[in-house]
């Protein structure tokens, strides 16, 4: 099965396609069902009805992982700035934005289970003020949690350490997951816009011109994603 990077995951009517889309969930079975960075097998299988998860049962462990929507355009909030913000600009443009975010490119797994009751990364990374689910900053999180460093998600991550070893280093997990269009060569998050820190940083844009820088950064690393995706796609058997 190749990955058509135009398919727009169906979100329509009130779906959730994270839980609902097959075709999405196949591609994701598709993506990650392959050789760890120690050379281990990852091989995945899928539920057969909504809502759809992958798991993975081996000697490596077992883990249950869903689908999560990892670029926004904030169109959808109903309240807050940023419903004057996307209202200032054309409609078309931020429907074309939707759509774009809606193919392969834009989506990630992680673990399903919730441990302790707690919030799962998915939901803590939507709900932390300091992240509202910005995938650059979720990314730099990563990034810290794998060298030791404080953030925003790290009581949520050392919750699911046995995943986030899977991959023994950030770089390892980038390459995995084919993040390496958000990530430069000194292994540096590429933010949407500029980043001083959590907490002095707002994670949404405060402007018209700061929508615009981040709907354009966003965008280009979704199609750069589904280049590569679709690249690694056509390598298979």
């Amino acid at each position: 099965m190749k990955i058509d990077t135009s398919y727009k995951a169906d979100w329509t009517g009130g779906k959730d396609a994270d839980m609902t889309d097959p075709i999405l969930r196949d591609y994701h079975k598709l993506l990650w069902s392959k050789p760890l960075p120690d050379g281990r097998m990852f091989d995945l299988t899928v539920s057969s009805a909504p809502p759809y998860r992958l798991f993975h049962s081996s000697e490596i462990g077992t883990f249950s992982l869903s689908s999560d929507s990892i670029v926004h355009t904030y169109s959808r909030l109903k309240n807050g700035h940023m419903t004057e913000v996307v209202g200032s600009l054309p409609k078309h443009d931020i429907d074309a934005f939707y759509d774009l975010v809606c193919t392969i490119g834009a989506y990630l797994v992680f673990p399903s289970n919730k441990i302790d009751n707690k919030a799962t990364i998915n939901v803590e990374r939507g709900f932390n003020g300091l992240i509202k689910d910005r995938f650059d900053f979720t990314l730099e999180c990563i990034r810290r949690w794998y060298i030791g460093e404080k953030n925003p998600l790290r009581d949520c991550f050392d919750r699911y350490t046995d995943f986030f070893r899977l991959f023994t280093d950030f770089r390892g997990y980038v390459e995995f997951f084919l993040l390496d269009d958000i990530v430069d060569e000194d292994e540096n998050v590429r933010f949407w816009l500029p980043f001083r820190d959590f907490g002095s940083t707002p994670p949404l844009p405060n402007s018209v011109t700061e929508y615009k820088e981040y709907m354009k950064n966003a965008s280009d690393f979704t199609k750069a994603r589904n280049k590569r995706m679709a690249a690694w796609a056509m390598t298979l058997p």
